[in-house]
């Protein structure tokens, strides 16, 4: 019986491979539901075909399990049997040729305009506020990555100019424009930000110590002031996000929405088409008579 394959793969993914100990229990598990399953068909153990790990497949789905589980269950099961192929146990890889489920596309949280306004309208009380309302400002205003936010130094920012020089994925620079709220932010930080220097860090956002403000201090300061302003949990992506849709609605000029945000690919970027899909969806249900006949049924 295949299960008494297990143990040595096992061995095999600690010691060959070097997989952490979690991985190995999440790939002991898998295999563990997969001969489950095949002991209740009461399937011939000799020659797994195809079929019987559709099946298998299947009934995980049917149980609920979401596509990304279902693909690491694919690949447990695809690995073990490459592991026996390896091994000349088996002549032929059952799963090999077996797609995995796609995942939903899960679309970007986007806060709408008076959501935003909400957040960001406040009148900063201390030198903490002062600084966590530019830095909000400037990841709204420009869509920058939380990442991207908390590399950049002094020099990376022209007031002047109203841009910033970003260090994007792969190390690729791009030149951002800042709008006028952030650049009045900005301002109003560079003045406190003077007082808590004290080592000559070139980075723009500083702890109360003087360091470069980490990415979980902006994550953790930007869910205290949306739980103070009142509104659901928003994170710095949200802000990006939020960035990219309102650009898109009222230009409809993806190439630059993709420019600025900064991907590769614009098929990346396409995603917030679907977005002001949405819009145009809620629009129409509001609007149009006969949606609003099949509405009220």
């Amino acid at each position: 019986m295949l299960d008494r394959h297990l143990g040595p793969f096992l061995s095999h993914l600690e010691i060959v491979r070097h997989l952490s100990p979690h991985t190995i229990n999440s790939y002991k598990r898998d295999l563990s539901s997969f001969f489950s399953f095949l002991k209740e068909k009461k399937d011939s153990w000799e020659e797994i075909q195809d079929h019987q790990v559709r099946e298998f497949i299947a009934s995980e789905r049917r149980r609920g399990l979401n596509p990304r589980s279902l693909q690491r269950m694919l690949s447990s099961i695809r690995s073990f049997f490459n592991y026996l192929l390896d091994e000349e146990i088996i002549d032929t890889n059952p799963a090999a040729d077996i797609s995995s489920p796609k995942s939903a596309q899960l679309l970007p949280k986007a806060l709408d305009t008076d959501l935003v306004k909400r957040l960001l309208d406040f009148k900063p009380q201390g030198d903490l506020e002062i600084r966590d309302k530019a830095m909000f400002e400037l990841l709204y205003s420009s869509g920058l990555r939380l990442s991207e936010l908390c590399g950049l130094d002094l020099g990376g920012v022209s007031i002047k100019e109203r841009s910033c020089r970003v260090v994007g994925k792969g190390n690729k620079t791009r030149d951002l424009p800042i709008g006028e709220k952030a650049i009045q932010g900005l301002r109003d930080w560079l003045l406190v930000r003077k007082k808590i220097s004290t080592d000559n860090n070139e980075a723009l956002f500083l702890n109360k110590n003087g360091k470069r403000l980490s990415a979980r201090s902006v994550q953790l300061r930007l869910e205290r002031l949306s739980k103070k302003r009142g509104l659901p949990m928003v994170n710095p992506h949200m802000l990006r996000h939020s960035f990219a849709s309102h650009i898109l609605e009222s230009s409809g000029d993806l190439r630059a929405v993709q420019e600025m945000l900064g991907h590769s690919d614009i098929g990346t970027t396409q995603i917030y088409t679907k977005l002001d899909f949405q819009h145009l969806s809620k629009v129409y249900d509001e609007a149009h008579p006969r949606a609003k006949t099949r509405k009220n049924k």
